[in-house]
C-alpha cells in the first residue's frame, strides 16, 4: 500500500453496488463521495462507475466479467492509471488478486482514508493515531507482500534449524511497533485527560462542533472565534482538533472544541485509534452538530454523524443539550429556505433538545447569517439551569469580586459598609466552585436547592 500520494497520480475510482444491502445513500452519491476523497490526496481520477454486484465473490469480490472490463478500460487510457480505488472492503486475498488481474495498484475505502489521515495530520498526537491505524490494517494484509512464505534459516551455519517463516518476522515486528505506538498514545491519552480535569476545574463550559465531513465546521469555528483553522471545500479538510475559548454576547466565556469530521462506514481502526481526539465530545456540555442542509444527502449524513457518536457512548440516552445548525442555508432556493425555517420553528416548539430530537437553528457559515442566533441559543441553552444569588462578599475582597465578574452574569452590586451584596446569575458548578475558592462569602438568601452547608447570611 502506497505510504504517501502527495503527487498527481491517475486513479480510476469503482462503486461496489452490494444488491440488497439496504444502503440508505444513493449508489451514485456513494460514487460521488469516494471521488471526493480521492480528490482529498490530488488523485486525478479519469474513470468512475458503478459495479453492480449480484454476489459477492470470495476470492475477487468483483464478477470475471466486470474484472476484464475494469482491466480493459485502463488499457485505453495513455499513459494508463496505476490506481484502482475500490469504495468499499477488501479482504487481503481480494486485494492481492484484484492487482495482480489489473495490474494496478488498488486501495480499498479503508486504505484511502488512512492515506487522507496520514497526509493531513499535523500534530504529534494526530501522527501517531494515524500511524497506528495504518499498522494494524498492515499486519492483516502481510499476505499481500509476501506470497513465498519460505523459512528462514534459524542458528549458525549449515546446521541450523529450519526457523520462522518470513511473514512471521514481519507481523512480530509490526506488533513490537503496534505496541510501542499504543504506549505513545496511552501517555497522549493521560494527557489529554489531565488538561481535561483541569477545564472541568475551570468554569468554562465545552461547546463540541461536530458532524459528517465538509458540512462546514471549520469554517463556522473560524466565523466564530477569527481563528485560521484551514477550511476548504474538501473532504477531510481539518483533522487535527482545535479548542478557542470565545465569549458568547453576556460576556460568559465558553471553550469551542473543532473536530473531525465523521463519514460513512469509517473504518473500525480509525475509531479506535482516533477515540483520544473524539473523546472531547465526550467531555463537551454541548453538542453543536453542523448539518450541510444543502446536500442531498443531509438526511443520511445526519445518521451517519449518529451512528459515529453512538460508537463513541453518545446514545439516545445521553441527557446533554444537542443544537443542530442547519449550515448552507445560502446555497436553498426559496421554497427549500422555508422548508428548512419550518423545521425550526417545529423543532423550539416540540423538541427535548437531545441527540434525537434537536433543537434546530438555519444558519451560513460563509456568509454570517444565522451566526449570531446560534449564539444566542448556545448561551440560552447554558444558562438556562442557572439561578440568581445575592452573595455577600467583604468590600474589600476585589478577588472574590474579579471571580463573579469574570464567571458569573452580574445583575447589581450594592455596598454597605465593609460588606458588598452582589446579585448574580450563575450555575450550581459556578457556584460551588465560587464557594470552595471564598469561603467565607454568604448566600444571602435562602434556597432549599442548596447543599447543608453552604454559608448563608
Amino acid at each position: 500500500m502506497p505510504q504517501n500520494l502527495t503527487e498527481p497520480e491517475r486513479a480510476i475510482v469503482v462503486h461496489p453496488d452490494l444488491q440488497g444491502e439496504g444502503f440508505a445513500r444513493a449508489p451514485e452519491d456513494r460514487l460521488e463521495e469516494a471521488v471526493g476523497l480521492a480528490a482529498a490526496i490530488n488523485l486525478d481520477v479519469v474513470h468512475r462507475e458503478i459495479a453492480a454486484v449480484g454476489r459477492p465473490r470470495a476470492a475477487t469480490l468483483l464478477g470475471g466479467g466486470k474484472i476484464d472490463e475494469i482491466r480493459e478500460r485502463l488499457d485505453q487510457f495513455d499513459p494508463r492509471p496505476g490506481l484502482v480505488i475500490i469504495d468499499g472492503p477488501l479482504s487481503p486475498v481480494q486485494h492481492r488478486n484484484l492487482e495482480k488481474a489489473w495490474d494496478a495498484k488498488v486501495l480499498d475505502r479503508t486504505a484511502l482514508i488512512l492515506e487522507i489521515f496520514g497526509d493531513r495530520a499535523q500534530t504529534a498526537e494526530g501522527r501517531l493515531q494515524v500511524d497506528l491505524a495504518h499498522l494494524e490494517y498492515q499486519r492483516s494484509r502481510l499476505v499481500r507482500s509476501w506470497t513465498h512464505l519460505e523459512r528462514q534459516r534459524g542458528g549458525a551455519g549449515f546446521l541450523g534449524g529450519p526457523g520462522e517463516r518470513q511473514i512471521e518476522s514481519d507481523r512480530r515486528a509490526l506488533d513490537d511497533k503496534i505496541v510501542r505506538l499504543r504506549k505513545k498514545l496511552e501517555d497522549v491519552r493521560r494527557t489529554r485527560t489531565l488538561q481535561r480535569a483541569k477545564r472541568k476545574r475551570a468554569p468554562h463550559p465545552v461547546v463540541a462542533l461536530v458532524g459528517y465531513t465538509n458540512a462546514g465546521k471549520s469554517t463556522l469555528f473560524n466565523r466564530i472565534t477569527e481563528a485560521s483553522v484551514k477550511a476548504e471545500d474538501m473532504l477531510f479538510a481539518t483533522l487535527d482538533p482545535t479548542m478557542r475559548s470565545l465569549d458568547l454576547p453576556s460576556g460568559l466565556r465558553v471553550i469551542l472544541s473543532d473536530t473531525v469530521g465523521f463519514i460513512s462506514d469509517l473504518p473500525t481502526q480509525l475509531v479506535a485509534a482516533f477515540r483520544a481526539t473524539l473523546e472531547e465530545v465526550l467531555e463537551a456540555d454541548i453538542i453543536v452538530h453542523v448539518r450541510d442542509i444543502a446536500h442531498h444527502s443531509s438526511i443520511a449524513q445526519r445518521s451517519d454523524v449518529i451512528a459515529v457518536l453512538a460508537e463513541l457512548g453518545v446514545d439516545e440516552d445521553d441527557e446533554r443539550p444537542v443544537i443542530e445548525a442547519l449550515n448552507k442555508i445560502d446555497l436553498l432556493d426559496a421554497a427549500d429556505r422555508e422548508s428548512v425555517e419550518d423545521a425550526v420553528r417545529a423543532s423550539r416548539a416540540n423538541d427535548a433538545g437531545t441527540i434525537a430530537a434537536p433543537v434546530k437553528t438555519p444558519l451560513s457559515a460563509q456568509t454570517g447569517e444565522g451566526v449570531d442566533a446560534l449564539l444566542s441559543l448556545i448561551e440560552n441553552t447554558l444558562t438556562a439551569s442557572h439561578a440568581t444569588r445575592e452573595i455577600m462578599i467583604a468590600a474589600s475582597d476585589g478577588a472574590a469580586r474579579a471571580w463573579l465578574h469574570q464567571r458569573a452574569d452580574i445583575i447589581a452590586e450594592v455596598e454597605s459598609g465593609d460588606r458588598l451584596k452582589v446579585t448574580a446569575r450563575l450555575s450550581e458548578k459556578t457556584e460551588g466552585q465560587f464557594f470552595k475558592q471564598f469561603p467565607d462569602a454568604r448566600i444571602m438568601t435562602a434556597d432549599r436547592s442548596q447543599p447543608a452547608d453552604r454559608q448563608r447570611a
